[in-house]
């Protein structure tokens, strides 16, 4: 190996190692790989497990000058997937969470899902000069989610509700020829030069403009933060399809419908209270009361299902949605981040049910709820665990 490559590869162990007396590299930094190890020794360099020899001696302390200063560097030397983790670790190693609530650290932040969560679990605390700024922090969040996530949302569902709207006996009115013709192409008779229509699909009835009725029950206790973030999106976005009647509802051991504030998922988000105990029984039997008409219900439960209810009663509940015609569908989180800690014999239980809980990436929550609208077996993921 040349003298350059050998630099380089004692430059990355060096950054790796933090230096120290114990690095054993012998480099030294300068520049912005100096400014760089300065940035992470001021998050990572103390903490339980570092051996001996290897303490890095600076920190961030409590200072909101300091720390917001840090962000200012972090942001300038890694890039952005690297800076919302190096926050993320920064609140839950250091306990800066409180610092969030000064306005000129929100401005300096990167803004993110968790970043969000972290803010919603501060709202009760939240001065009256924050909170304007943590708003627009948040509807940054929610735009950006909303833009990724919208367009291929409605494309995919009104997909399936044009599919399930299809009657399979329609009136010589209501048959569409031209897929009546596609699904009887078998049939072809080339002797007479024509289709014989043993199976006929008409269109859906225009006069019934809600075709789907959704509710979403979503457990806002602290581990489900950005379950609530992307729930809240969602929910904006089914409640913007007119052939769709969307409900919102969060629980803890209360019950909270935000349906009327609908139209705008941040007013959602900040009539959250993350952190609360949790009565899933309380929250089923509120939404069941709500089910108008059972068959063309879909009802989707986001909790890791750790009941501080009455069990049995809310196995009782899904059993009884489910035998009326509603398509129930459990997720133990709504999130990138695959399943969190849930209960598994509940989980175990309403599989039993026929009603298996998975974890439930944003990508893949389109196709979920395509295919519960059609009444055809989820596209649950491998990873997911729901036995």
């Amino acid at each position: 190996m040349n003298d350059t490559g050998h630099d380089e590869r004692l430059r990355r162990w060096r950054m790796v190692l933090g230096g120290g007396e114990a690095d054993g590299t012998g480099c030294s930094l300068a520049g912005t790989d100096a400014a760089m190890d300065g940035a992470l020794t001021a998050l990572y360099g103390r903490g339980p497990g570092r051996p001996a020899g290897r303490e890095r001696s600076a920190g961030l302390g409590a200072s909101a000058p300091s720390v917001a200063r840090w962000l200012g560097d972090i942001r300038t030397y890694f890039p952005s997937s690297v800076v919302q983790v190096m926050q993320r670790d920064a609140i839950d190693r250091l306990g800066l969470s409180t610092l969030l609530l000064e306005p000129e650290m929100l401005e300096a932040v990167e803004a993110d899902v968790h970043l969000v969560g972290t803010l919603l679990s501060l709202n009760a605390a939240m001065p009256d000069t924050t909170k304007e700024t943590a708003r627009a922090v948040v509807r940054k969040v929610v735009e950006d989610v909303e833009k990724r996530l919208a367009t291929r949302t409605r494309a995919t569902l009104t997909g399936a509700l044009d599919r399930s709207a299809r009657v399979s006996r329609p009136r010589h009115r209501d048959i569409d020829w031209d897929r009546t013709i596609r699904a009887n192409l078998k049939n072809y008779l080339p002797e007479y030069r024509t289709v014989v229509p043993e199976r006929l699909v008409g269109h859906g009835r225009a006069a019934q403009s809600v075709k789907k009725d959704v509710v979403l029950c979503i457990d806002q206790s602290g581990s489900m933060a950005a379950s609530v973030v992307y729930a809240s999106v969602f929910g904006a976005v089914l409640a913007s399809m007119r052939s769709i009647a969307t409900r919102l509802v969060v629980f803890d051991t209360a019950v909270v419908d935000l349906t009327d504030q609908l139209d705008d998922p941040v007013d959602v988000l900040f009539g959250t209270q993350l952190g609360g105990g949790t009565d899933i029984n309380r929250a089923l039997a509120y939404c069941q009361s709500q089910i108008t008409r059972p068959t063309e219900t879909v009802v989707v439960l986001i909790s890791d299902l750790y009941e501080g209810g009455i069990r049995d009663e809310m196995l009782k509940r899904v059993a009884a949605m489910k035998a009326s015609g509603v398509q129930f569908v459990a997720l133990l989180a709504l999130s990138d981040e695959g399943a969190p800690a849930y209960d598994r014999e509940h989980a175990a239980a309403l599989a039993a049910l026929g009603a298996p809980a998975f974890a439930c990436t944003p990508d893949l929550f389109p196709d979920v709820m395509a295919a519960a609208i059609e009444k055809r077996p989820l596209p649950i993921p491998d990873m997911a665990t729901h036995q």
